[in-house]
């Protein structure tokens, strides 16, 4: 018997997409660290006799356990360590301008602007911004332990512990994260494979996503390590033609699912072999059931299966002639110059930091400067809410202050009833692990796992007790307000720039794809290097359209009438690429003129959703040969031109 909400009192639906939980595994690995790396230096201090320098290692940890999210080994070095640097420049600066009045606000605010900025160069970048930012709100805002070089130096050791405690397992397991990464690609791979053909458009549209987002975490992992080790490593050497072997399966699946004919169980059986092979490190025969095949998709699923299998069973890989279709990486030095440049010549960053700035600034002059009873809290507090590339700052506040609530009602069961002492540390054994078990679950979940955390760790620095609980949660929502209010409603964004112009740009480079998949002076490897840009892009137009879902009108209307068109364009990058293969293994190539009015289709779309405020229906009339293989794409971008939105 279902269950239905009264007439008017049916949640809204951006709030039940903020609000809903998001599935992911717990990561036992990680739930271990956590609670090691942030009790061993609470007991540690208590040992000593010095507790507040155990709170302070934690709290290092805590930023520690944080970063630890990669898989691979050498990515775990970066996630953690680099950002560890970053904190205690942050944590040194804060300090220095303690009880300074107008010097704190400055220099806090100046430091809030090169972290937003920094924030938008990559995942390590981002973390780094925030502990910086973070650590400088604590060092100015908490009486720390004296000499300056302390506090940093205690905290910067908790992050290490977590990254220690992260490489134990190293000398056992080098290359397996990378090796399990290629194998969950071939797995993916086949699921695509496995629905392709089939009525369930919704289900194949679903793995065709997962597959995208299992080779962009594959390269970025391989990529990693190839900067320094391409071509002197043979296990990394594999692994990359391993990892593009894939490719041509993922390209025949959109021809397969065209075709509409499901495949043989036998080739998602193939490739969950070569997983295994993969996983495992084998090299050597491997005998694939496969039937004959009688179709052009059916010859190209048949033709990628049998290239993949040759180079998962190959012993030794000739770095010189693999089939390299991403390029190499430049040199460290060379990309964070290019990194930095960026920044500078960013007007994004530019903007990003000074929304940040302009919140902390605030928030630290009230702090500093205004006779009420603030705390540091309230900078923390939008430090977490405005990071630009975290997601919805309007869902954020949001969840920030339910999970705040939620935290403080622990923090209080904690602080009432556990005597300090060792009793702190057995809580944080069982505070500790919630953070990555949670973690994954949705931001407000996180929030509600380390509130309690930090507060007792405040706790043991300034002796308030419960008496921090209601200043705490009235910072807090002073915090989300000037977040919402500074950093929210007063830059309102243009749709155009923040999803419009993105997409329009997708279009754009669809359109330019079409041409290059069919085009004679195209080379494969050029081909295939637009084909992953565009997936990827694609992937990140997704992402920013799912952020904006979850706002209140009038944004999370027009995503939602948007929404369908992001879909659309996806099919049409698929149907490219289903042509191309069915014209690599014996179709006929499509005449330059219909290539020609496809792209001009496309064109004109792109200039239409850079330039409207609403989608508008265009009747679009495309012709062509009967027969011809760009009939799909030419049905789907018609389709996509006659998506409208309500006005």
């Amino acid at each position: 018997m279902s269950r239905e909400f009264p007439v008017g009192l049916t949640p809204p639906d951006w709030l039940v997409r903020n609000l809903q939980p998001q599935q992911a595994p717990v990561n036992r690995a990680a739930v271990a660290r956590a609670a090691l790396a942030m009790a061993l230096p609470l007991a540690a201090g208590l040992a000593a006799g010095r507790p507040e320098y155990g709170a302070l290692a934690s709290m290092g940890a805590l930023s520690g356990v944080i970063g630890d999210t990669a898989d691979a080994y050498r990515m775990r070095i970066l996630n953690i360590a680099v950002p560890q640097l970053f904190g205690a420049v942050g944590v040194t600066l804060g300090t220095l301008v303690y009880g300074h009045g107008w010097y704190a606000v400055a220099v806090v605010t100046a430091v809030a602007l090169v972290s937003g900025m920094i924030s938008t160069i990559g995942a390590v970048a981002s973390v780094s911004g925030l502990l910086l930012l973070l650590n400088c709100v604590v060092g100015a805002g908490l009486p720390l332990p004296s000499p300056w070089w302390l506090a940093p130096l205690l905290m910067t050791g908790g992050g290490l512990l977590v990254l220690l405690l992260a490489l134990l397992a190293w000398p056992l397991r080098s290359g397996v994260p990378e090796r399990a990464a290629v194998a969950d690609t071939y797995r993916t791979a086949a699921a695509l494979l496995a629905v392709s053909g089939t009525d369930r458009t919704e289900e194949y549209d679903e793995a065709r996503r997962a597959v995208t987002q299992s080779l962009n975490r594959s390269y970025d992992l391989i990529l990693a390590r190839r900067a320094r080790h391409h071509g002197r490593s043979p296990e990394l050497t594999r692994m990359l033609a391993r990892l593009n072997a894939i490719t041509p399966v993922v390209e025949a699946a959109p021809a397969a699912h065209l075709a509409g004919r499901p495949l043989p169980p036998g080739t998602a059986r193939a490739l969950h072999h070569l997983a295994h092979a993969v996983e495992t490190g084998y090299t050597g025969p491997i005998a694939l059931d496969l039937p004959v095949p009688t179709t052009e998709t059916g010859r190209a699923v048949d033709h990628a299966l049998r290239h993949a299998a040759d180079v998962v069973a190959a012993p030794d890989v000739d770095p010189r002639g693999i089939d390299d279709r991403l390029g190499r990486p430049a040199a460290l030095g060379i990309r964070t110059a290019r990194a930095a440049r960026n920044v500078v010549l960013s007007a994004n960053s530019w903007r990003y930091g000074l929304r940040l700035a302009l919140c902390i600034g605030i928030a630290q002059a009230l702090v500093s400067l205004v006779p009420v009873a603030r705390s540091y809290w309230v900078a923390l507090t939008i430090t977490f809410v405005l990071k630009p590339d975290f997601g919805s700052v309007f869902s954020r506040a949001l969840l920030r202050a339910l999970g705040t609530v939620v935290g403080l009602v622990v923090a209080a069961v904690v602080l009432s009833a556990v005597p300090e002492g060792w009793g702190d540390v057995a809580v944080m054994l069982v505070l500790a692990p919630l953070i990555p078990a949670l973690t994954p679950r949705g931001y407000g979940y996180q929030t509600a796992a380390i509130t309690p955390a930090i507060l007792l760790l405040s706790d043991i620095l300034n002796h308030q007790g419960t008496a921090l609980l209601i200043p705490r949660l009235a910072d807090s929502l002073l915090g989300c307000a000037i977040a919402l209010v500074a950093g929210y409603l007063l830059w309102p964004e243009s749709w155009h720039t923040r999803v419009g112009d993105r997409l329009a740009d997708a279009v754009a480079d669809t359109a330019a794809y079409v041409e290059g998949a069919f085009g004679t002076d195209t080379e494969p490897a050029a081909r295939a290097r637009m084909r992953r840009r565009l997936y990827r892009d694609l992937s990140v137009v997704r992402t920013e359209f799912q952020r904006a879902l979850t706002e209140p009108p009038p944004t999370g209307r027009r995503a939602a009438a948007w929404w369908p068109l992001v879909v659309a364009v996806e099919r049409i990058v698929d149907a490219t690429t289903a042509a191309r293969v069915r014209v690599r293994h014996g179709a006929a190539a499509p005449s330059t003129v219909e290539i020609a009015q496809v792209t001009l289709q496309l064109r004109e779309l792109s200039e239409g959703v850079r330039n409207a405020e609403t989608l508008v229906a265009v009747r679009t009339d495309l012709t062509g040969p009967a027969g011809s293989v760009l009939e799909p794409l030419r049905q789907e971008v018609a389709a996509a031109r006659s998506i409208a939105s309500p006005r």
